[in-house]
C-alpha cells in the first residue's frame, strides 16, 4: 500500500500525578532521519522511542516532542560534594596560615562556593515509565501511519490519472508519426519545385530518399515504447505492499530522459507541443513521488 511521508500523530498518558504527552511529524526526507525533543530526564529512553519508529516507517523526517505537565516523575535528592568540600576548608586554611589572615571559617562562606552541593534525581517507578511512554509513541506512530496512509490514497489516485494521460499523449504521437512523414515528403516536393520553377520534375526515389533520411532523424519509436515500458512499471510499482518511493523516483527519471530524446529528435510544431504536454505530466509526477515512501 502505497504511503505518503507527509503525517501528524499525538497521545497523552498519565504516570501517577504526572501526564506525558507525545507528538510526532514526519515530512518528505530521503532516507529515514529521526529526531528527538524530549526532557534530559527522559533522555535514557531515546533510542527505545527511535527503535519504536523504525519498527513502522522507513523513509521521512521524523520530529518526536515529549513534554511533561504536573509532578516530576523523579525526586530530587540533594548531597554534598564531600570531596569538593574538603579542598575548599584546607585551602581556606592554607591562605590563613601562609599570610597570618584571621576570621573563622563559616558555613555562609562554604554553602556559597560552586559545586558544593550535587542534585540528583531519583526514578520513582522506571519500569511503569517505560511502558507508559513507549505505549504512547506506538500509538502516535499508529496515528501518523494511518493518516500517511490515507495520504497516499490520494496520491495513488493523482499519479494514475497523470499516468493516464501520458499514455493518451503518447497514443497520439503514435498517430501523428506517418502523417509528419507525409508532409516531409510534400515539404521536399514543394522546396525542389520551388527552386527548379516547376522545369524539372522532381525525382520521386530521390525526394523518398531525403524523406527517409529525415524520418530516421526524426524516428521516436524506440522512445515511445521504452517511455510505455516505464509507464508500466511505474503502474506496477503502485501495486506493491512496500516503500516504493525511490523505485518510483528512478522511473519518472527514465521517463523524464525518454521524453527530452523524443523532443530533442522532433521537427514538427504538433509533436513538439505534446512533447511540452508530457513533460509537464512527468515532471507533476516527479513532485508528487517526492512524498511517497
Amino acid at each position: 500500500m502505497v504511503k505518503s511521508m507527509t503525517g501528524y500523530g499525538k497521545q497523552s498518558v498519565e504516570v501517577g500525578e504526572t501526564q506525558i504527552h507525545v507528538e510526532i511529524r514526519s515530512v518528505n526526507h530521503r532516507f529515514l532521519d529521526i529526531s528527538t525533543k524530549i526532557p534530559r530526564t527522559l533522555l535514557f529512553l531515546e533510542e527505545r522511542l527511535k527503535q519504536v519508529v523504525k519498527e513502522q516507517l522507513s523513509r521521512g523526517r521524523i520530529d518526536i516532542f515529549v513534554t511533561i505537565d504536573g509532578e516530576d516523575l523523579f525526586d530530587k535528592k540533594i548531597e554534598v560534594n564531600w570531596k569538593i568540600v574538603d579542598q575548599y576548608v584546607n585551602k581556606l586554611k592554607d591562605l590563613q596560615r601562609r599570610y597570618d589572615l584571621t576570621g573563622d571559617i563559616s558555613i555562609d562562606m562554604v554553602s556559597k562556593l560552586d559545586d558544593v552541593f550535587l542534585e540528583k534525581e531519583m526514578e520513582n517507578d522506571s519500569d511503569a515509565l517505560k511502558m507508559a511512554l513507549l505505549k504512547a509513541v506506538k500509538d502516535a506512530v499508529t496515528q501518523l501511519v494511518h493518516m500517511r496512509t490515507n495520504e497516499g490514497s490520494g496520491l495513488v489516485e493523482d499519479l494514475v490519472r497523470r499516468v493516464d494521460q501520458v499514455r493518451s499523449f503518447l497514443s497520439r504521437l503514435h498517430e501523428r508519426r506517418p502523417v509528419v512523414i507525409e508532409e516531409y515528403k510534400e515539404r521536399i516536393r514543394s522546396r525542389i519545385e520551388e527552386f527548379t520553377a516547376e522545369q524539372i520534375q522532381p525525382d520521386e526515389i530521390k525526394v523518398l530518399q531525403e524523406v527517409a533520411l529525415l524520418a530516421e532523424k526524426g524516428d521516436v519509436t524506440e522512445e515511445l515504447t521504452r517511455l510505455e515500458s516505464h509507464l508500466s512499471q511505474f503502474e506496477e510499482a503502485l501495486t506493491l505492499d512496500e516503500p516504493i518511493g525511490r523505485r518510483l523516483d528512478f522511473i519518472v527519471q527514465e521517463m523524464h530522459r525518454e521524453v527530452n530524446t523524443i523532443g530533442s529528435k522532433s521537427n514538427d510544431g504538433q509533436v513538439t507541443e505534446m512533447v511540452v504536454n508530457v513533460k509537464s505530466e512527468v515532471e507533476k509526477m516527479k513532485e508528487q513521488v517526492q512524498n511517497v515512501e
